[in-house]
């Protein structure tokens, strides 16, 4: 069964009703686990939305209750740490870590950092995503990571993807709005897709150009469980 996340980002702005109400639709429509960001306001102090990340960035102050949120509604949870000490507050609650294209591409030349070596020590399960195929990394027959191929452009295009190599990853990372491609990433044995989700395309909401809204989402989840059963 392909393990499909749904992205919620930063397009919840701290909003604790929208979030329980999106982590609702996503249990609802299928996805198995929900996905959310952690900065530090240093990561983010040159961004012109820089209050809304901070709202949205999952925090020692905040953990706590997305995560009571998670285990009322049934959804797994987790987060994208971006500096170190994330790491340590996410660890008593998530199961699996998430590392951006930024730091996995530090991984592609075979240099860890501080971040990266605190989320191996966990041993839980990790998704990276990077652009060029990591079969030359030495890490790319670590136990515990999964490599998802990512365009790291928001949105990029059609004519910016290349599943030549799709087969030396283990899965994709989305950031292109056509439907099409998260479902062709499950035709090539993607055994990990992650799509980012929003309750309203209409609005503005930070990662808003590169998500799905409840309908598409719903399509996507369909045509890849049909696809499972078709190869079953």
């Amino acid at each position: 069964m392909v393990f499909v996340i749904a992205e919620i980002g930063v397009n919840w702005n701290g909003n604790f009703e929208l979030v329980k109400e999106m982590m609702a639709k996503t249990k609802e429509i299928g996805f198995n686990a929900v996905k959310f960001q952690s900065f530090d306001e240093e990561i983010v102090k040159e961004h012109p939305n820089k209050k809304n990340l901070l709202k949205s960035s999952i925090s020692e102050k905040n953990v706590e209750e997305i995560n009571n949120i998670a285990n009322h509604i049934g959804i797994e949870w987790f987060s994208t740490p971006m500096y170190s000490d994330a790491v340590d507050f996410l660890e008593l609650y998530v199961n699996k870590f998430k590392i951006r294209e930024t730091d996995g591409r530090k991984l592609l030349e075979n240099s860890s950092t501080e971040l990266t070596e605190k989320i191996f020590r966990t041993k839980k399960e990790v998704f990276v995503s990077c652009q060029s195929s990591p079969k030359k990394s030495n890490y790319y027959n670590h136990p515990n990571i999964k490599w998802l191929y990512c365009v790291p452009k928001y949105p990029c295009s059609l004519d910016d993807l290349n599943f030549k190599k799709f087969k030396e990853f283990n899965g994709y990372s989305n950031h292109c709005n056509e439907i099409i491609v998260p479902i062709m990433s499950a035709i090539l044995g993607a055994q990990v897709i992650e799509v980012h989700i929003t309750s309203d395309r209409q609005k503005e909401f930070i990662d808003n150009p590169v998500s799905f809204d409840y309908k598409e989402s719903f399509e996507i989840i369909k045509q890849i469980r049909n696809i499972e059963r078709i190869e079953k």
